[in-house]
């Protein structure tokens, strides 16, 4: 069994999957709470929880785990637009997972985050550092708001792009950034086309009630 990760080990060149992976497999704890992985990954927290909390999402998940996973995100994605140290409340950092869970959900992203992490790399710094970071906050606050609520097509693009931008603040990778905002675009285009469609068939449906 691999030892658990230390704060030194996350704030040098440790992959995030292996991180996962050892929380994942930590046989001396059966519950790990979001304050532990908010502790392990120190400096790297804000792009690695937003990674954690947005990729599941891009799966189909049962209905209620999107929010749950979303408010984590508003507070994280707020923190990277106003350029604070990652910090989440008491009732959050308290929050848990049974070991048996994470390991579950790791083996779900994992694989693909393992694949990633081989094509990431820092480079194109201007797009890593104010401003632009500080708009890439506000981009991911917005679609995790947008991953909150209940629209068909909600979560996975939005998630997706987040994922991505997540992965980008994580290595400092400008690339991955640039990639994360044109699928910001096609999520927020494909969420509001879904959003007009709705209305539109709410007023076909509801409007001859209306008329006299």
């Amino acid at each position: 069994m691999s030892p658990s990760p230390s704060g030194q080990e996350i704030h040098g060149s440790v992959p995030l999957s292996v991180v996962l992976f050892r929380l994942a497999n930590d046989n001396s704890r059966e519950r790990i709470a979001v304050g532990d992985l908010l502790a392990a990954l120190g400096d790297r927290a804000i792009g690695a929880l937003m990674f954690f909390f947005a990729a599941p999402n891009i799966l189909p998940v049962p209905p209620g785990v999107s929010t749950l996973l979303g408010a984590p995100l508003l507070f994280l994605s707020a923190q990277l637009m106003l350029g604070l140290r990652p910090w989440l409340p008491g009732f959050v950092t308290r929050r848990s997972l049974s070991r048996d869970d994470l390991a579950t959900l790791v083996r779900r992203i994992v694989p693909w985050l393992a694949k990633a992490e081989k094509l990431l790399k820092p480079r194109l710094h201007v797009l890593v550092r104010p401003p632009v970071e500080y708009a890439v906050g506000l981009i991911c606050l917005v679609l995790a708001a947008v991953l909150m609520l209940p629209v068909p097509l909600g979560n996975t693009l939005p998630a997706l792009a987040i994922s991505v931008l997540a992965l980008g603040v994580l290595e400092r990778d400008g690339a991955w950034i640039a990639l994360g905002l044109l699928a910001s675009a096609v999520a927020g285009a494909v969420v509001w086309g879904v959003v007009w469609a709705m209305i539109k068939a709410a007023v076909l449906i509801l409007g001859p009630f209306f008329v006299s």
